[in-house]
């Protein structure tokens, strides 16, 4: 027995040292940090500068700086990195870089000039013979500096190409930089424990400048050492990120002395089965040979890191029977049995009948990108279709559909939808828990996705899902897929769609059927937010194991077809919670960098509608499409809609990204609503969550056009009445009331005093001798206005007694045009 597990650790750590390269680090600048400087980032807004940006932040102008092939929204620029008294050289670090049992380490940059046509067709490259950016490293604080990267101009005087200096001596001699973002590879000799990047700048005159992006950091992992579970203990230590895990006994994560662990690398023996449990996680670093059995339970998470580490079950006495890995995914509780599922698998192999045999045979279904065309839409479902391209989101033939059998393969990384079937629903427990069997999922996965140009102006939606037995992470997976941040691979908008069946089907609500569900029902993940659906749950911004989803085809690429990638890389030990539809409140993770607004909606009925506002980099005031701008599909269809407007835009906003430039006291955000409900109803419009300082800071009013009252929602909810109709204009979000900016005299808080006696006397007294009151109106707390009275004096009583024990908003009218609104409670 010693001799054979002594062969086996030894190939063990052969195949180990044959890995190929992963990415290790990554700064793309699309978010702050991760660097420092030695001098404080500033910009002229014209020809001197040395910060992170996204273009806005200098001269594009005709003459301007411009560049081609983006990597996304930021980028790190230089120009004249002496203007404004900057010394010279500015530099960048990039430090504590982890390179713990890393080899063939390789560092790779994107680099572009601005090297437009100028001078009357004359193209002018700027550098000086003085000029330079050089990139060298060092290891573990080593004190000696390496060279990595040079840039220098041939030394032929001034106004020539900045090219790679390929011998480090002052002089270049390589290719040019030019005004496209290109990639540069070099090798990191050596290796460590921490990496150091430093980035050093001489740009010493206008117009001499660099861009740079997407710095990687790759290598190949090296496991170092075996660790063994004997069934009771890690011998002779716990699994690392160096360290080969052997399982000689079965492992169960929910056990005492059992926990979640990352490993290098992972075997599991024959005849032992490795358990997962809720919550939970095992991350393997590089390869994966499971010759027993791997069992992944409800919310588990099993992560391989690299994207090049395989997975092998092929040995696994449970191989045969499909039964090596299995991964466990329980659907929220369901209120009938055909609210549908959106489904993914997480092994390959699959069939519906397998792994979805719990649902109808009859009502298990895979969307046809090719065959979605909107051209016509419909009021109230009515039959009547009237052309206005992309108005209802609905396929006008309803030709999209395809019923799957069980003997179909669920193909990894495409999104299927199926319910319950009915009696499984009559006698289940209304929570269901379905089990996908075969080979995990690992690496890099493609789907097709496509673009149906039949109509131009509708939305391109396909469904996909998450292909893994973890949660992925959505920023990272719009960073692949968007086109905005990939021009090159990318074909999406930067927008996902997550059903949360909230809403019973209806006759009213439009689509191919005499009852359809309603579009409010989605849950939304963009660039700038998150946003609940129906059911009132924010999601984070990780997608789970099994989720199927919605994403839609940008218009911007010239090709109608092309792919979604998934990779390792997305994915993530935590977060596999959260698994729509879903019945578990889970706000997503604030943000402390960016100031974001979440605003509800509801009805006395139980109707529930939200729409989110973001100050992120990147977005502006203009609609800057679906990944910062996300529009609300149907928005004047259905029951009722909550979303906001853009001035002079006729797109009705679920989600609106907004430039943080744009946030101070004198910010307004426009709101609209829509509702078609004629039964007599109250509306609350009240804060679900915020973040970010700005926000924190200061007070959040309603501004209600109708009444031209403020309403603080920091103190409470806001209520009101509406007729049926389309209201773009009635509501504001203001950070300030005309009240508190009085331009004749100033009042304090509590020079107003409203008291009442024991006889329903109600007296209003403003102490000023500046202004005095004109007249005084009252509301109740649904915006109703219930008197207007007149006042000659700053010290007015009124005998209240009509009104109710409740809390009331009174609205003084000063002699110098300030309207005060102060909140008072009926005795």
């Amino acid at each position: 027995m010693q001799a054979k597990s002594l062969l086996l650790i030894v190939s063990l750590l052969t195949v180990s040292l044959g890995l190929s390269q992963t990415k290790i680090a990554e700064l793309n600048f699309e978010t702050p940090g991760g660097y420092t400087t030695n001098i404080t980032e500033f910009t002229d807004n014209n020809r001197d500068y040395f910060l992170r940006t996204d273009g806005t932040d200098f001269n594009n102008g005709p003459n301007g700086v411009l560049f081609n092939n983006l990597q996304g929204s930021f980028y790190f620029a230089a120009q004249d990195t002496n203007g404004e008294g900057a010394p010279l050289p500015a530099i960048l670090f990039i430090e504590n870089i982890d390179i713990t049992n890393y080899t063939n380490l390789e560092f790779r940059v994107h680099l572009a000039e601005d090297d437009q046509t100028t001078n009357g067709g004359t193209r002018t490259e700027h550098w000086d013979n003085n000029d330079y950016v050089r990139f060298t490293y060092q290891i573990d604080n080593s004190g000696t500096s390496s060279n990595l990267l040079w840039i220098e101009n041939d030394n032929g005087g001034a106004n020539r190409a900045p090219l790679i200096d390929t011998d480090f001596d002052g002089i270049g001699d390589g290719v040019a930089i030019t005004d496209t973002f290109t990639q540069h590879t070099r090798p990191i000799t050596g290796t460590g424990n921490l990496l150091d990047i430093e980035i050093r700048f001489r740009l010493n005159q206008g117009q001499e400048d660099i861009a740079i992006d997407n710095i990687e950091i790759w290598g190949t992992q090296n496991c170092t050492s075996v660790v063994t579970w004997d069934g009771t203990n890690w011998l002779p230590t716990t699994p690392n990120r160096s360290t080969t895990a052997i399982l000689t006994s079965n492992y169960n994560t929910s056990t005492a002395g059992q926990p979640s662990f990352t490993a290098c690398s992972l075997v599991v023996n024959p005849g032992v089965t490795l358990t997962v449990s809720p919550n939970e996680y095992v991350e393997v670093i590089t390869d994966v040979t499971n010759n027993g059995r791997i069992a992944i339970q409800n919310t588990g998470s099993f992560v391989q890191v690299d994207n090049t580490a395989t997975y092998d079950d092929s040995s696994s006495s449970f191989f045969a029977t499909n039964n090596a890995a299995e991964v466990d995914r329980s659907t929220s509780f369901i209120n009938e049995w055909y609210e549908y599922t959106y489904w993914s698998s997480p092994v390959a192999n699959e069939t519906f009948g397998n792994a979805l045999f719990q649902s109808s045979p009859f009502r298990r279904f895979e969307f046809n990108a090719a065959n979605f065309v909107d051209s016509q839409y419909e009021t109230n479902n009515d039959n009547t279709l009237v052309n206005g391209a992309g108005v209802d989101g609905i396929d006008d033939n309803g030709d999209v559909w395809f019923l799957k059998s069980s003997s179909d393969i669920m193909t990894p990384g495409v999104g299927y939808t199926a319910t319950h079937s009915l009696d499984a629903f009559i006698f289940g427990p209304n929570n269901y828990t379905y089990t996908f069997r075969g080979t995990l999922n690992n690496g890099n996965i493609t789907v097709p996705v496509e673009r149906n140009d039949t109509e131009t102006d509708d939305t391109n939606w396909n469904l996909i899902g998450n292909p893994y037995p973890s949660a992925i992470d959505v920023d990272l997976f719009f960073a692949e897929n968007n086109y905005a941040s990939n021009p090159t691979n990318g074909k999406l908008d930067g927008i996902l769609y997550l059903w949360s069946h909230a809403t019973a089907p209806d006759g009213t609500a439009n689509g191919n059927q005499a009852l359809n569900f309603s579009f409010s029902d989605y849950a939304r993940i963009n660039g700038t937010a998150e946003l609940a659906g129906g059911d009132g749950i924010t999601p984070t911004r990780h997608i789970p194991s099994g989720q199927g989803f919605f994403v839609t085809y940008s218009d911007n690429p010239a090709s109608t077809t092309g792919t979604v990638t998934f990779n390792n890389a997305m994915r993530v030990t935590n977060s596999n919670t959260q698994f729509f539809r879903t019945s578990n409140t889970n706000f997503a993770t604030a943000s402390i960098i960016n100031n974001k607004l979440w605003l509800n909606m509801t009805t006395d009925t139980g109707l529930f509608n939200q729409t989110a506002i973001g100050y992120v980099p990147g977005a502006t005031a203009d609609n800057d499409g679906a990944y910062y701008d996300a529009e609300k599909i149907g928005a004047t269809i259905g029951d009722f809609s909550f979303y906001s407007v853009l001035p002079n835009n006729s797109k009705k906003l679920a989600i609106q990204g907004k430039s943080p430039s744009d946030l101070d006291i004198y910010e307004t955000i426009h709101l609209g609503f829509f509702n078609n409900i004629n039964t007599p109803t109250t509306y609350t419009i009240s804060i679900n969550q915020f973040q970010g300082e700005f926000l924190s800071n200061n007070t959040i009013y309603l501004k209600d056009n109708l009444t031209n009252n403020y309403h603080d929602l920091n103190v409470g909810d806001y209520s009101f009445t509406a007729d049926p109709g389309v209201f773009n204009d009635r509501f504001e979000i203001v950070f300030n009331q005309p009240s508190l900016s009085i331009d004749e005299a100033v009042l304090a808080s509590d020079e107003l005093i409203i008291y009442e006696d024991n006889n329903d006397n109600v007296t209003f007294s403003l102490n000023s001798k500046d202004v005095r009151i004109q007249s005084i109106k009252i509301y109740d707390m649904l915006g109703r206005e219930l008197f207007n009275l007149k006042a000659e004096s700053n010290t007015q009583t009124y005998n209240l007694s009509n009104l109710n024990k409740a809390t009331y908003i009174a609205q003084i009218q000063l002699s110098n045009g300030t309207v005060l609104s102060k909140k008072a409670v009926k005795k």
